[in-house]
């Protein structure tokens, strides 16, 4: 029996990851819950997997949610805020702890899971992003497990399987182009309804402004060079609509190994969570003749600038990938609450990252004190109005 801890179990990876441990009762049991805010979604998932602990954002939700466990005479332990996430990351039943909630603030917690000897399904590419290949380390020290969720990066890992590491010659990551790569009107123009309507995958506000910046994409190729150890370089953004191919290992002889299935987030988490085994899904089988043409395209990294930026921050290395993933946090935020139009992201993120000063010395801090100074940064440029 795996127990697992789910971080971010409201959202569109935890809620779906609760979907597959319902049905693999047999084998999958809940250890742990974390929510920001979503109370009354907790409580059903409390009464329906009975979990040890949970840990919500504020201390007034987490007193309104003790005083309702209390009235239904449930045991489950209530932590809160940050700390609270640090502690329920430790508790001792747990043996993986799946990381999906947005934004750098998993990183904390990652850390602290790695450190208590869990492994991790990392679902947060922001978190590898800042400081991905010192928590790497990390992991190597306390042997555990690092394994995709994302379906880009679980395509990749299965791949890779397929050959030596000294054998890959690139690897070929899939986007799907998100709803503007056929967009040929004023970029400044799209408003936040727009970029908000995806055309194949269901995902939460941030990631969606993210894939139709394209820098989702910048930040996979990130995520990709820091867990598969493969420099930048060799790693090549391909745009395909239909979201079926889901990534793609080229090795040394010319063989493309490439790994498909429908576009269901819920077969890369379930492979995450079951590896090195593979386990019967409630995912649709993919029917090739019912597709039809595959299509693939190279991005116009003109046209999104963001893939440009992130590739410039992955090749610098030291702490400018840190400092663009804040900055890329605020930018966004910006634009959801509509102060800044979509084509300022791209600025801002540019700006700040042309204005970093990386540390000397790379470490888990100064990769955290980067990310930080990225968002105060980017925020002055917001509010004076400079990214322009």
């Amino acid at each position: 029996m795996k127990k697992i801890i789910v971080l971010g179990s409201s959202g569109s990876i935890g809620t779906q990851t609760l979907d597959i441990a319902a049905n693999m009762k047999d084998s999958i049991s809940i250890a742990g819950l974390s929510v920001h805010s979503n109370i009354e979604l907790l409580k059903k998932q409390i009464i329906k997997f009975k979990p040890t602990a949970v840990c919500v954002g504020e201390l007034f939700g987490a007193q309104k949610l003790q005083a309702w466990l209390k009235e239904k005479n449930l045991k489950t332990k209530v932590f809160f805020g940050h700390e609270g996430l640090n502690k329920l990351v430790a508790i001792y039943e747990a043996d993986t702890v799946v990381v999906a909630i947005v934004g750098a603030a998993g990183l904390d917690c990652t850390i602290k899971a790695i450190k208590a000897k869990k492994n991790i399904a990392v679902a947060n590419k922001e978190t590898l992003v800042v400081a991905g290949r010192e928590i790497m380390k990390l992991a190597v020290k306390n042997k555990v497990s690092v394994l995709p969720v994302d379906s880009e990066h679980s395509a990749i890992f299965q791949c890779l399987n397929c050959g030596k590491k000294s054998e890959v010659k690139r690897i070929l990551l899939t986007a799907s182009g998100g709803p503007f790569y056929k967009y040929n009107k004023d970029f400044s123009k799209i408003t936040v309804e727009d970029a908000l309507a995806h055309p194949t995958w269901k995902m939460g506000k941030k990631i969606t402004i993210d894939s139709a910046t394209l820098m989702n994409k910048g930040l996979e190729a990130i995520e990709a060079s820091v867990l598969f150890d493969v420099p930048i370089d060799k790693i090549e953004i391909v745009i395909h609509p239909q979201s079926i191919v889901h990534s793609m290992v080229e090795f040394a002889d010319g063989s493309v190994i490439a790994q498909l299935s429908n576009p269901d987030m819920r077969l890369p988490i379930q492979y995450a969570l079951t590896y090195p085994d593979r386990k019967k899904t409630e995912v649709k089988a993919l029917d090739l003749a019912q597709t039809g043409k595959l299509e693939f395209l190279k991005p116009n990294f003109k046209k999104f600038p963001c893939l440009n930026i992130a590739y410039k921050a992955a090749k610098k290395g030291l702490t400018y990938p840190a400092a663009l993933n804040g900055a890329n946090e605020e930018a966004v935020a910006a634009f959801l609450d509509k102060k800044i139009k979509f084509t300022d992201i791209a600025k801002i993120v540019e700006k700040t990252v042309n204005a970093h000063k990386p540390a000397k010395k790379v470490s888990i801090d100064a990769c955290i004190a980067a990310n930080a100074w990225a968002r105060v940064y980017s925020r002055n440029l917001i509010h004076k109005g400079k990214n322009k």
